[in-house]
């Protein structure tokens, strides 16, 4: 160990002698005798956050576009995910999925809408994996998230039927 000039006794002394230690097994503070731990290796500190860590589609758009259509049930709204909108399996991901949604098409945001959306993006991007688009109809019934899902997607009559 090499000499740094510091006090002999409590806490100053332990403390400066584990910052001027070589790391060796064997050392001592000073004027002690008592043996100082081998020093730890330890990992790297992450700055990523908590998010960037989980979410591997952070800094990927998660919805390509939108269009509004009209049809003889009434308007459409069909959305477009990225391949990263239907592969992030990040659960936070839905909400700002949706916040995508609102910026490409503002008027959709009502709750009939976001139950329709977050049951896409929670039960038919894996059922379907490849349907092209996800379409959200502001006409059909808010029955609330689980009767949507229920109702797969489609509350009031599935789409298929109109």
């Amino acid at each position: 160990m090499r000499r740094c000039g510091i006090p002999a006794i409590g806490t100053a002394a332990l403390l400066a002698a584990l910052i001027c230690s070589t790391g060796t097994a064997g050392a001592t503070a000073p004027g002690s005798g008592h043996q100082l731990p081998k020093p730890v290796d330890t990992a790297p500190v992450s700055t990523l956050s908590s998010d960037e860590a989980l979410d591997p589609f952070l800094d990927r758009p998660l919805i390509d576009h939108v269009v509004w259509t009209d049809g003889a049930d009434g308007t459409r709204l069909m959305i477009y995910p990225t391949a990263a909108g239907r592969q992030d399996p990040f659960p936070p991901a839905a909400e700002r999925a949706w916040q995508e949604v609102l910026r490409h098409a503002d008027t959709a945001d009502t709750p009939g809408m976001r139950d329709q959306f977050i049951c896409h993006w929670d039960w038919a991007r894996i059922a379907m994996p490849d349907k092209p688009s996800w379409n959200l109809e502001p006409w059909r019934p808010v029955v609330g998230y689980p009767a949507t899902v229920a109702a797969l997607c489609n509350p009031g009559a599935p789409e298929h039927e109109l």
